[in-house]
């Protein structure tokens, strides 16, 4: 949600050099499978965005930072693991057609391919009915002959069946029990593996290490299990800002003095688990059976299974707050729960300070009351909820009495808000994702506006549960009915009314855009209907190449500095069966109060393509693009259009 191309760079560079310097080559990340189409996904929080553009970028940039650390990026899970239930040893089926599959869930893993990503890790579902680290269309047809991927397809835990289905299917390095010397040679003998199989096997195996630079002899040994080294750098700076950056102001009622940033209040409560440390920590057990509950009784930095962080510390917003409120002399009050909140006229704990020690009591005597919600999931189990009752309560009761009431959530995924979201006490919403070690800084760095609020929502926030195109699937086939139509592009099409839309964020100034121009850059790659390039890493090489540059400026119309994100929405003509709007482009700038800063997108061919299911090609549709401007999928800003 930071929006940040270089910051997702430097993130995944630091990632990578601590398993550099701990004497790991390869890393099984970045994860940009689950994309995000089912919201309730238990994996959601260790990926990207449900938007193939976003996520594409992000996975590219990711895949970058762990080469220039000098490790292997082996993406993961290939692929349409949206879900977890039902999913262990094939146990579901995501059936998708072959423009979905191209448009949508492929597309990240082209930028990641086109990045120099040399590992991928295939999935434990099938795809269209075939197992996924069996599934020749899958391994060899998108990804190694589309894609151009050169490097080694390795199996998720478990889902390798067979020696020869998986080993003809792509995959490049499997288990030793069927892929023993014994087994090998007779597949060979008998005709069920050819030698140039094998041979191709091995050198997928091999030329990720040296795209890496790992044969320089330079990184140390793999330290034991329970060596300590020192792998820190300065990460723990990194962490803060892309938790900064992350956070998005949703709402923000502050024309009276109410909402945000925080000004010196003379009294002030925190109110919910999420807001302080959990009983005992920072870390809890790994599990790869799925969270035991939707919410955590603490503050939340991490998702669980696979894609949890292991903190060596965790600053809570309680810890960060306090500071804060000691500097200015505030008088702080706090209880840090959240399900046993009502009723709340008998809710007290300990001893108060010249109030009653009770929701309410500390709530009516408070200048702002922060209310700290979270929503957990990880490997294992999908979300039984997007919302929660008992927090949902704990706001609309600090909120009947609080005239100035701030939430703050931080989220495994999408959480529906539309209990609360518009009282008109609460004055305003912070929103964000798992921030680690340094949430509590992070958060408080907002809320008392160290730094101003920059981040976007990754994707939308609906009104309902149900609103969501994309539900569990309990049965063995899961058709993806909606296809290229997930997110935002659905809402869109369907006219439909949400909380917050994708890429929807507020600051603490306010921000003037100007007119969207735009020209061709490339007239002669536009002219043909179909890429000419030879293949490359991440499909045809011209499909990369800049064909159409969009400007436009950014004026900083407020009192603060600060960072905006401007989003590039392309419409196509109807012959190339897209949504209303597509992302196409970001950029993040920072403008100062008072100045103006010029934004360009740079339009790439295959950013103006579609998939042309009968040609099998990546085309050019002939008609009007309509290229639009935004601070959000529905705040647009200018437009211009582009004949092709």
């Amino acid at each position: 949600m930071t929006w940040n191309k270089q910051l997702f760079a430097k993130q995944w560079q630091a990632i990578g050099n601590e398993y550099y310097l701990m004497g790991y080559n390869l890393v099984h990340g970045p994860v940009s499978s689950p994309l995000g189409r089912v919201p309730f996904g238990g994996r959601v929080p260790e990926g990207f965005s449900p938007e193939p553009y976003l996520n594409g970028i992000a996975m590219g940039q990711a895949v970058a930072g762990l080469n220039k650390a000098g490790v292997i990026a082996c993406g993961r899970h290939f692929l349409l693991n949206e879900q977890e239930t039902n999913r262990m040893s094939g146990g579901y089926s995501a059936n998708a057609d072959d423009k979905t599959v191209r448009e949508v869930y492929l597309w990240p893993f082209a930028d990641g391919v086109n990045n120099g990503m040399m590992a991928v890790m295939c999935a434990m579902n099938k795809v269209n009915d075939t197992l996924a680290c069996e599934n020749n269309k899958l391994l060899s047809g998108y990804l190694k002959s589309d894609l151009g991927f050169p490097g080694m397809v390795v199996p998720d835990v478990g889902s390798q069946s067979t020696s020869f289905g998986s080993a003809n299917a792509g995959l490049d390095y499997g288990s030793s029990s069927l892929w023993s010397t014994t087994v090998m040679e007779a597949g060979i003998k008998n005709g069920s593996l050819t030698q140039a199989r094998l041979d191709d096997m091995a050198v997928r195996n091999l030329i990720g290490y040296y795209y890496a630079g790992l044969d320089n002899g330079k990184q140390p040994e793999a330290a034991d299990m329970f060596e300590y080294r020192n792998v820190r750098g300065d990460h723990a700076s990194i962490i803060r800002q892309v938790g900064r950056e992350s956070m998005v102001l949703l709402k923000n009622n502050n024309h009276d003095g109410r909402g945000l940033p925080i000004n010196k209040p003379r009294t002030m409560s925190l109110f919910g688990a999420h807001a302080g440390p959990v009983m005992a920590g920072p870390n809890r057990a790994l599990s790869v059976g799925g969270t035991p509950a939707d919410v955590y009784q603490g503050h939340l930095s991490t998702s669980g299974g696979s894609g949890q962080a292991s903190l060596g510390y965790l600053v809570t917003p309680f810890q960060s707050i306090s500071a804060h409120a000691i500097a200015d002399e505030s008088m702080i009050w706090w209880i840090m729960n959240d399900s046993k909140c009502l009723p709340a006229s008998d809710y007290s704990v300990g001893s108060g300070t010249a109030v009653t020690p009770s929701l309410t009591g500390y709530a009516e005597h408070s200048e702002v009351c922060l209310v700290f919600l979270n929503a957990d999931s990880g490997e294992g189990a999908d979300r039984s909820s997007l919302s929660n009752t008992d927090q949902d309560t704990l706001v609309t009761t600090i909120a009947s009495t609080c005239n100035n009431t701030v939430v703050v959530l931080n989220v495994a995924g999408p959480r529906v808000i539309s209990a609360w979201a518009d009282h008109e006490n609460v004055t305003a919403i912070l929103y964000g994702g798992l921030l680690g070690q340094e949430s509590g800084n992070a958060i408080a760095d907002v809320l008392y506006g160290v730094v101003n609020p920059s981040g976007k929502l990754a994707y939308t926030l609906a009104k309902n549960e149900s609103d969501y195109p994309g539900q569990i699937c309990s049965g063995t086939d899961c058709d993806y009915t909606e296809g290229v139509f997930v997110d935002y592009r659905y809402f869109d099409k369907n006219n439909m009314s949400v909380s917050y839309p994708f890429g929807h964020g507020l600051s603490y100034t306010t921000f003037a855009y100007g007119s969207v121009t735009a020209r061709k850059t490339n007239t002669k790659a536009l002219a043909s209907k179909y890429p000419t390039g030879k293949l490359g890493l991440g499909g045809q090489t011209d499909l990369w190449d800049e064909v159409i540059s969009v400007s436009t400026t950014i004026k900083n119309t407020g009192q603060r500095d600060g960072m905006e994100t401007a989003q590039l929405y392309v419409t196509f003509p109807d012959a190339a069966g897209q949504p209303p709007r597509v992302l196409r482009g970001f950029e993040k700038v920072s403008v100062a109060k008072g100045r103006e800063e010029k934004v360009t997108f740079s339009v790439r061919r295959r950013d103006v393509s579609y998939w042309d299911t009968t040609a099998q090609k990546w085309a050019l549709a002939s008609g009007k693009y309509t290229f639009t401007v935004g601070a959000s999928s529905r705040d647009l800003k200018g437009s211009v259009e582009v004949n092709i």
